[in-house]
Formats: structure tokens, sequence, C-alpha cells
């Protein structure tokens, strides 16, 4: 089959590679229709992430067609098209039971925090992704989901990470009626998140960015204000002017590693990797909520340590929550959302570009050419 092929930072490729197999009676291979490059992605794509292997192929986000399913898959049968969750859950061990299905235990037994993902490092568990013609999915019986008829195949492969993810980082945040949330970060996953403030009751939502196009693609999309922190001198006292100097109720994080803004984190979390990606963003956000406000990271870091303020967040009374989104958990409600028009999903799509020029994808995403915004991905096996 045909699949992308990491070979070191910054640089990917198709290859041919051997096609997956049934490896446990619960697995099933799945036949990619659609896949994604996600902003997640290119932290790995840059080299920011320890323990990515060459020869990986990446790939979190993903839906297909089931071609063949273990002896003991009961839930899904051949030919039935779903969407897969991108975090690899097994949904019986203890962090699952809690619907910690980021976190689960048996996908990743080796690791203390995250669990298993679809196309990242090895310190995800090392699972090849679905930037692929086919896909080996575990635990067949509890991650995919059958796509319900009639939904837009463009609107399902985005439930599988950006909807949820931005869902969720809202979700964290508890937002209240009247509150005022500010999000760092508008590529696909801040934008969504922007969104799905207004759902929790935002009274306004502001968006900070430093690339104009996508200030203005957040603004059209989600119906939010948008700055370019560029354009300030101080990106924190601009929040504070804008809330009568108490800080917003709310700040999102859904930068990570790779934020822009400050040199001696750019030099130290994304040149010299002493410390696990640059946390401009999560400084700001710290430093921009109110005392006794919250903040909702869902941006990306790696698993060693950062310099943030700490200090602040425990003098100023914080609450901070953090995780990757719990698809599964959430997919009921937004598969509803999507049925009925209240979120829309594709409207954030692109770009999209064939399986085989996945090189010129990830340079168009990870550049910001043409004014890109999320790239999806189609095989040449893709049959709808």
């Amino acid at each position: 089959m045909r699949a992308m092929n990491y070979r070191g930072p910054q640089r990917v490729r198709i290859e041919d590679k051997p096609m997956p197999e049934i490896l446990h009676p619960e697995d099933a291979i799945v036949r990619v229709t659609r896949s994604c490059i996600c902003g997640s992605d290119l932290h790995l794509y840059n080299g920011n992430v320890p323990d990515t292997r060459v020869g990986m192929t990446f790939g979190h986000e993903f839906i297909g067609v089931v071609e063949e399913i273990g002896s003991e898959v009961h839930k899904l049968k051949v030919g039935d098209n779903v969407l897969v969750p991108f975090n690899i859950a097994c949904g019986k061990c203890a962090f699952c039971k809690q619907g910690l299905y980021g976190n689960c235990h048996e996908s990743n037994p080796e690791a203390t925090a995250v669990g298993g993902i679809f196309g990242y490092s090895h310190t995800a568990g090392g699972y090849n992704g679905g930037q692929a013609e086919y896909v080996r999915v575990p635990y067949a019986n509890f991650g995919p989901t059958v796509i319900p008829e009639g939904m837009d195949p463009d609107d399902a492969v985005l439930l599988t990470d950006v909807v949820p993810t931005g869902y969720q980082a809202a979700e964290m945040g508890g937002i209240q009626k009247g509150d005022t949330v500010v999000v760092f970060g508008a590529g696909p996953v801040g934008i969504m998140a922007a969104r799905c403030a207004w759902l929790f009751g935002a009274a306004r939502v502001i968006i900070i960015d430093h690339i104009e196009y996508r200030l203005e693609f957040a603004k059209n999309y989600a119906k939010c204000e948008a700055y370019n922190f560029k354009s300030m001198n101080d990106p924190v006292v601009f929040i504070k002017k804008e809330t009568d100097w108490l800080g917003a109720d709310v700040v999102i994080d859904a930068v990570g590693a790779e934020a822009e803004g400050s040199a001696m984190q750019s030099i130290t979390g994304r040149k010299m990797l002493l410390q696990a990606g640059s946390a401009t963003a999560l400084h700001w956000a710290i430093n921009s909520v109110k005392k006794g406000g919250i903040v909702s990271i869902v941006g990306v870091y790696g698993p060693t340590s950062n310099l943030v303020p700490i200090g602040n967040v425990v003098n100023k009374g914080l609450t901070i929550r953090a995780n990757q989104a719990s698809v599964k958990r959430l997919l009921p409600k937004l598969i509803e959302h999507v049925k009925n028009g209240t979120l829309k999903p594709k409207g954030l799509i692109t770009h999209r570009i064939p399986l085989e020029a996945i090189a010129d994808a990830y340079r168009i995403f990870s550049d910001k050419l043409d004014n890109c915004i999320k790239p999806v991905l189609i095989p040449s096996t893709a049959k709808y």
C-alpha cells in the first residue's frame, strides 16, 4: 500500500509499505477514505516531539471503510463506514471507565500519562496512522464509530479530533453565561474552540494569533473578535485593558509547543530543545486570566518539563484543566450538533490534496501557504 513515511525533521514522502495485518482478534483493517494533517502533526514534522522515529506513518484523523475484522469483533462488519477517534482506547481499563479515553492504560501501558494515539511518536505507543491507504485499528469493538447515514465525509473526518478537541477545550474552561473567553491560536482547533465557547454561554469571545488570514477566517467562522499579537506591545496588557483590568474569565491555550512571540521561549523550546516546546501561549494564558479564573490547555507539549510561571498560578488561585480530548465520550452530542447544523466542521477545510502529494501538503500547511487552514488528504483508493 501507499503510505506517508517520516524520514526526519521536515522530510516526509509517500512510499510503498506492507499492508497492515490483523494482530489481535479485536483488530480491524480500515481502508482510508479521508485523513487530515493536524497541527499536532507539525510538532512531529518539525522534530519537536521526543521519540518520533524514522519510518513512522503519521495521521491521527481519518475515516474509512472496514475491510477486514478480527475473530472477536462483533460491533462492526465489513463494509461499515467508520470514523476513528484519534485516541486509541480499550473502553475497559480504570481510566476508560472514568471516560478518560485519552489516558487509556491498556493502549499505551508503558506511559504514565497519555494513552495510545494513532500516528504519533512512540511516547504515544508508536502506532502507525491514517495518512495511508489502509490502517490497522485496535480495539475495534470500542473505538470506531459508524458514520451516520447521509453525513458528509468531510464533516465526519473532523469529528475524529478537531471538533471534539475544540469542544472539550471550551468544556474544560467551565464557561459560564456572560463570560469573556480568550483563545490563543487561530488554527483549526483554536477556531473550533472559539466557535464552541458560544455554546456554553460566553458573552464575548476573543481569538489571538499572528497570521492575518487565519484571524480573518476565525472572525467569519467563529463569529468572534480576532487580534494580531504582533500589533500589540504585550498581549497580556491588551487583554487586561479589554476586561476592565480584571483579566478574562477563561483562557484557552490552543497553540502548544510551537508558539511564537517570545525569543527566549523559541530558542530554548524550539531550537535548542531544552524544554518541551515554547510555552509562550501558556505564559500569556496564565498571566491574562483573572484571579480565580480557569486556563484550559489543549495545545500539545512534549512529555518533559517547561518553563511556566507556576507561582502566578498559585498566587492567582487559578484552575488549570488539560487533557487530550476524550473523543468517544463527546461523539454522541457532537454528531447531533452536526446533524442539526449547530456545528459545520467541513467549513474549516480549505485544501483537499491527493495522498500522493503529501510532501507538498505538509509544506503548505507548515509554512502557512495559500491561506491554508485545514488540509484533507484523499488516497487514490478512496471510492467515495
